[in-house]
């Protein structure tokens, strides 16, 4: 089988199965012994197939996969389980030995096929695991699976932006391209995929100084894939479509009313999915790369007539900047829309330092450092002496001596994440969910500190809300309150990428057997992997797959964030012992 990873170019062992967790283990139960099966639903690359592939990953089962080319034979898809020309019934009879059954792409079936896997799971001596696409209609005996209740339905979701990242995290992409990414793929793996590798091939990924990281600015690649996704909007030929939609395209980041365009051919072009109406008339493109595709397939001179400066925007910029000023100062990060300023972060315009700050500013306190760090750069790249951008920046990365916090609540409220909260008790608003916090350390109170850490995050703050959930799970007495406040910390700590501070320090440490906490802080010290067989007297490959389990657990993509993870004192490695050498898997880098 040919893995994501491997398209990607990225090494296996530093990708593993990424943010499928729950629905790994959904899958898993549901085609376990004794249970029917399960039929996992989603638009086409949504990552069905991969799922299902890791679930039944070293299991006794038979696989079969619909294909437009065997949709019009009888049986085809099952043509190498099935002994020539045999009927329905005969063909039951005839597999009633497979335990397990992987069905494929059976929205392809041919009507017999699908009749045949109706046929087990209504016998039920054949456990199913059926994949289908849900964007063309299926046949009606694979359909009537899920509708008649034969199997339960798993509607697969789109992978979130954070497991994005950690999927990425091989090919050293900013986060801001990180983001662009997810956004433009709406989950769709192998657009994901091709716009990756035509990003690659064609050198668009620009190198961003001091960082090993590139990053997308500009146009995305007319690649087949991109141009399938277009073919809704390129296809339109009614009065007044096409001109529509490239008008729309050309006013973002901002929409249209309305009243300024064919109110027939927008009718239309709204009742097929291709445009957003609001409550207030705006109009807009509903799929985020309808409009940079459509503007990059633009003739030159139509480009210009419809086309806007980056400048012209100058106004809605400053007002956006002025919304995150307030919520921030209001103590509420919670995401809000900001189209103009990544518009003109992607397309490539100039992004004023101001607002770059302001902008690092907010993704500091929500807890993403990374990307902080990279809106702090793209203020530094206009104006390499801008102050807030350059605070910024030693902020996100936690630079030794970093600066204080520009905010004198923040700052004062940082004794709270050091454990000090006394410095900060009485000093805080009152009220806010920063004085909350402070309060419950202050008693020690691990139930008021969960309570706190809830609040941080229901106002965005997510980084706090892990450290606050992380002093909760040392300040309970009762060890299953500990471990729930552990488990939340670690859950959100996952989510603020990069992050380093006292209060989280070797916590995710406690998510990993002691053999692998073991390997883990050799790993994090700077030793290859045969050094660590040779100290621990292990084989390359056991060490391998124990730093492979590791990662899995850990959420990271390899050795790059495993430093921090082995700060804590209590953490130092065990005394080596010998251990049996290798179970077979994968091995380390």
């Amino acid at each position: 089988m040919r893995t994501d990873e491997q398209h990607l170019g990225i090494p296996v062992p530093s990708w593993p199965f990424t943010g499928r967790e729950d629905e790994l283990e959904s899958v898993r139960g549901a085609s376990a012994a004794g249970r029917p099966g399960v039929v996992v639903t989603g638009p086409a690359g949504r990552g069905k197939t991969r799922l299902v592939t890791e679930a039944v990953r070293g299991t006794d089962h038979a696989r079969v996969t619909g294909t437009p080319e065997a949709r019009d034979l009888t049986f085809g898809a099952f043509a190498a389980l099935l002994p020539g020309t045999v009927s329905l019934h005969h063909a039951v009879r005839a597999l009633s030995g497979v335990r397990l059954l992987v069905v494929d792409d059976a929205q392809l079936l041919d009507e017999a096929s699908a009749a045949l896997v109706h046929q087990l799971a209504v016998h039920g001596r054949t456990r199913l695991v059926v994949a289908a696409a849900d964007e063309v209609p299926a046949p009606g005996a694979v359909s009537r699976l899920w509708t008649g209740e034969l199997l339960p339905r798993l509607d697969l979701a789109p992978l979130s932006r954070e497991d994005t990242a950690r999927l990425l995290a091989g090919a050293a992409l900013e986060p801001l391209t990180v983001r662009r990414l997810h956004r433009a793929c709406r989950g769709d793996l192998r657009l994901l995929r091709d716009l990756v590798s035509a990003l690659t091939d064609s050198g668009r990924l620009t190198p961003v100084p001091g960082t090993g990281e590139r990053a997308w600015r500009g146009a995305p690649p007319v690649t087949p894939a991109v141009r399938d996704r277009l073919a809704p909007a390129l296809a339109r030929s009614g009065p007044g479509e096409r001109d529509t939609l490239e008008r729309l395209a050309f006013a973002e980041p901002r929409p249209l009313p309305a009243d300024e365009l064919d109110l027939d051919a927008l009718e239309r072009l709204e009742a097929d999915g291709l445009v957003d109406v609001d409550d207030e008339g705006a109009v807009t493109l509903s799929h985020p790369l309808h409009g940079p595709a459509l503007r990059a397939t633009a003739g030159r001179l139509r480009a210009r007539r419809l086309g806007r400066a980056p400048y012209a925007y100058g106004p809605a910029l400053a007002a956006e900047q002025r919304t995150l000023e307030r919520r921030m100062a209001e103590f509420d990060v919670r995401a809000v829309p900001t189209p103009v300023g990544e518009w003109l972060l992607e397309e490539g315009g100039p992004l004023p330092a101001g607002y770059a700050a302001v902008r690092a500013r907010f993704a500091r306190l929500r807890g993403e450092l990374r990307e902080a760090a990279a809106w702090a750069r793209e203020g530094l790249r206009e104006a390499p002496g801008h102050p807030g951008c350059r605070t910024e920046l030693a902020l996100a990365e936690g630079e030794p001596g970093e600066p204080a916090d520009p905010d004198d609540v923040h700052a004062r409220y940082r004794a709270v994440r050091l454990g000090a909260p006394g410095e900060a008790v009485g000093r805080l608003p009152a009220g806010s969910v920063l004085a909350r916090h402070a309060e419950a350390l202050a008693r020690g109170d691990g139930t008021e500190l969960d309570r706190a850490a809830r609040a941080l995050a229901g106002r965005g703050f997510l980084l706090y809300a892990a450290e606050a959930h992380a002093q909760a799970a040392r300040a309970h007495r009762d060890p299953r309150a500990a471990r729930l406040s552990r488990t939340r910390a670690v859950a959100l700590a996952r989510r603020c990428d990069g992050a380093r501070t006292p209060a989280l320090t070797g916590l995710l440490l406690g998510e990993l057997t002691a053999r692998q906490r073991q390997i883990v802080s050799l790993a994090a010290a700077g030793l290859s992997n045969r050094e660590i067989a040779e100290r621990l007297t292990l084989s390359v490959r056991t060490v391998g797959n124990h730093l492979y389990g590791a990662y899995t657990r850990l959420g990271t993509g390899g050795r790059g964030a495993l430093p921090w993870l082995a700060d804590e004192p209590g953490h130092e490695p065990p005394r080596a012992h010998a251990e049996p050498a290798g179970h077979g898997g994968h091995t380390g880098t």
